[in-house]
């Protein structure tokens, strides 16, 4: 099967892409590159791709192409809010365009890189792919519109299908610490301190960035009645958290670290425990092999080996709204987070 990735350099993409290849795909990538000076460690893997801005994908671009897996987009809460109008153009409107074009070119399958955030202030109770929305920032808003609209494309030749990720974690070659257990295993590594800002009692589901990838191969290779126009929870119910037992996990897995709270440590209010029941019914290829401990003792590792430190980890080479905010300060993106050299080299 052709799969078109958009978002290949990314972090769950890097990891993604070699799981398509090794399951005999012909896969194709298509990414704007933001966080080309961001590689950690191992190198990105190599296949033919288009250096493009989702806004800026075209009908030819999908040419001959079975599938597409749509992860690209502003990544996380704080990059979301440094601007909510670009969140709305880049992760919405871009997404919609995109599902469109694929239709319009005979594409499929489309598998959307949903969240778990579109939940938000879930509360205490389990939630499944039936719960209400509650996203409480433009990220998760983005998501859940992106959803809405793609279930009205839907029909006899376009099969969407929308995977809800719980919080991501794992090791990547464009990888990032904003994440829940890669924040509070590099905080332990390089200062000796699990550092929570929030009271740590929020729940959070938490997903390894090598099970999301498995789950996208699991829809694709599904009959598509199965995965039709459905939406499903990724992780296992199991993998659902509180921060402050995630903390713990992080304290018995680095050696000499201690728990500390920030002096405003408050409630945060993105809590939710997902039910995951329904794509391990369904899906039965989807056979996930991490959990935070092992993830835990696999981040360590990693730092380890690199040499983390705080500089790197605090600093815009590895966090995303730092590296953004770099680049601007640098003249090297316009205000549309665009490369001015991609512009000038067009014009």
């Amino acid at each position: 099967m052709r799969v078109l990735v958009t978002g290949h350099q990314g972090y769950i993409g890097t990891v993604m892409t070699p799981l398509l290849l090794s399951a005999g795909h012909d896969v194709v990538g298509i990414d704007n590159n933001l966080y080309q000076g961001s590689t950690f460690g191992e190198s990105v893997p190599t296949i033919p791709e288009f250096k493009k801005d989702v806004r800026d994908i075209q009908l030819s671009d999908l040419k001959g192409v079975d599938a597409v897996i749509h992860l690209a987009g502003l990544s996380n809460d704080p990059l979301g809010n440094l601007n909510p109008d670009l969140t709305y153009e880049i992760n919405h409107l871009a997404s919609v365009q995109l599902a469109k074009l694929a239709k319009q070119a005979g594409v499929e399958r489309f598998i959307f890189s949903s969240s778990c955030s579109n939940y938000g202030a879930g509360g205490q109770d389990w939630l499944d792919e039936q719960s209400a929305f509650n996203p409480v920032t433009p990220y998760g808003i983005s998501k859940v519109k992106v959803e809405q609209d793609l279930h009205q494309l839907a029909d006899d030749h376009f099969s969407p299908t929308y995977l809800r990720n719980a919080t991501a974690f794992g090791v990547s070659p464009r990888l990032r610490f904003d994440l829940v257990l890669n924040n509070l295993v590099a905080w332990a590594f390089t200062t000796g301190r699990v550092y929570l800002k929030s009271d740590g009692t929020p729940w959070r589901p938490i997903v390894h960035i090598e099970d999301i990838s498995r789950a996208f191969l699991a829809v694709l290779h599904a009959p598509r009645e199965k995965v039709h126009n459905q939406a499903f929870n990724v992780g296992r119910n199991q993998d659902n958290y509180q921060i402050r037992e995630i903390a713990e996990i992080v304290q018995q897995t680095v050696p000499g670290c201690r728990i500390d709270y920030a002096p405003d440590a408050g409630p945060d209010q993105r809590c939710y425990r997902v039910d995951c029941s329904k794509i391990a019914h369904t899906l039965p290829e989807f056979q996930p092999q991490w959990d935070a401990r092992k993830g835990a003792q696999e981040l360590y590792n990693a730092y380890q080996a690199i040499g983390l430190t705080l500089d790197d980890f605090e600093g815009p080479r590895y966090k995303r709204i730092a590296h953004i905010q770099k680049l601007l300060k640098m003249d090297k993106l316009d205000d549309s987070l665009r490369w001015k050299e991609v512009a000038v080299a067009a014009a």
